[in-house]
């Protein structure tokens, strides 16, 4: 599972997400892409989930580039846990996104199977998703 090598700070406050993404908003390194049509957070393991079904619906062909990189840890304490005692342990890795942001692209691949892979893509993530080609002007 994706995770940063080193991080500056190992326990770092949730905030909030918001606005659209001014970033990573185009189809850049494939031909198809599935961009991001709310707000959420994408665990490495949902990461690794949607590449394993991409990558079986493409079935060999094509390749599948991960735009996004769980940069965030969240943490958690154990059920049952007094208050006090400090911040939990860190439970998980993930990554903040926003509307507009394109988190997986295929290339290599003719349109009918790209639609089929990042279909599969789509049903495993926890943010809704739409299919977006590189030629076509990207709005929301």
């Amino acid at each position: 599972m994706l995770m940063p090598k080193r991080v500056k700070h190992r326990k770092v406050q949730r905030g909030r997400i918001r606005g659209n993404a001014t970033r990573g908003n185009r189809v850049s390194f494939g031909e198809y892409g599935i961009m991001s049509l709310e707000i959420g957070r994408i665990t490495s393991r949902q990461i690794e989930a949607a590449r394993v079904a991409c990558n079986r619906a493409l079935a060999g062909a094509g390749k599948v580039i991960i735009r996004i990189f769980p940069h965030k840890p969240y943490s958690s304490k154990p059920a049952e846990t007094r208050q006090g005692k400090g911040k939990g342990e860190i439970d998980y890795w993930a990554a903040a996104v926003r509307p507009g942001t394109v988190m997986y692209e295929v290339k290599g691949v003719p349109e009918d199977i790209a639609r089929k892979a990042l279909a599969r893509i789509a049903h495993k993530l926890p943010v809704r998703a739409k299919f977006v080609a590189a030629l076509e002007d990207m709005k929301l």
